[in-house]
């Protein structure tokens, strides 16, 4: 039997990406706060942000690898602590932290470098960190049709960090488990106390 070709994930750019517009309105932006861009260190940053936050928003494409399941493995497969990225969408401000994903396989098992690319593909863009929780965890329930999925983010928001009540140090933590990982007790116990998480 002829195994499936890959699916091919790509974020087409978008068509209205205008990095010189981006370039003149980030030069506003810092204009309108006050700040002076006649120095030679500052002159670029205009550009320089607008590069930054296209790149930021903008995933890189990849092939969702998988093989089928032929021992028919049956246990949980966990990637632990996948670097995590992303900009609050409600202050601009980047979060970053940690991604502990896992699976309980069914006839088809996933090539393990792919589990920090869906969690990339999903942190590129303006975001809150329980959306892309339960992103992450829905789109491999929808694309493997596992029989579990479990999804832990732990990440350090510098819109709570940086400004605000300042609190330095804190960290936010999300969950979502979908299938036997939300349903069994010991199978959510086994994913979170491989995942290190305290559940």
């Amino acid at each position: 039997m002829q195994s499936p070709a890959a699916l091919r994930v790509i974020h087409e750019p978008d068509p209205g990406l205008d990095l010189d517009a981006a370039e003149r309105a980030a030069g506003e932006f810092l204009r309108a706060l006050g700040i002076s861009l006649d120095s030679e260190s500052l002159q670029g940053t205009p550009g320089r942000m607008a590069r930054a936050y296209a790149e930021l928003f903008t995933p890189r494409a990849f092939d969702l690898t998988t093989f089928p399941n032929d021992e028919g493995y049956d246990e949980l497969v966990l990637a632990r602590s996948i670097p995590v990225r992303s900009v609050c969408e409600h202050h601009l401000l980047p979060f970053t932290g940690v991604a502990h994903v896992g699976y309980l396989p069914g006839d088809r098992i996933l090539g393990l470098s792919k589990l920090a690319r869906v969690v990339e593909h999903f942190a590129c863009r303006p975001q809150v960190q329980e959306r892309l929780t339960k992103q992450v965890a829905g789109w491999l329930s929808e694309q493997l049709s596992p029989k579990g999925v479990g999804v832990v983010i732990e990440a350090e928001h510098t819109c709570m960090t940086l400004r605000g009540v300042q609190a330095t140090g804190s960290s936010t933590v999300t969950s979502a488990l979908l299938g036997t990982l939300r349903r069994d007790a010991r199978s959510r116990q086994e994913f979170f106390a491989l995942a290190g998480v305290n559940s």
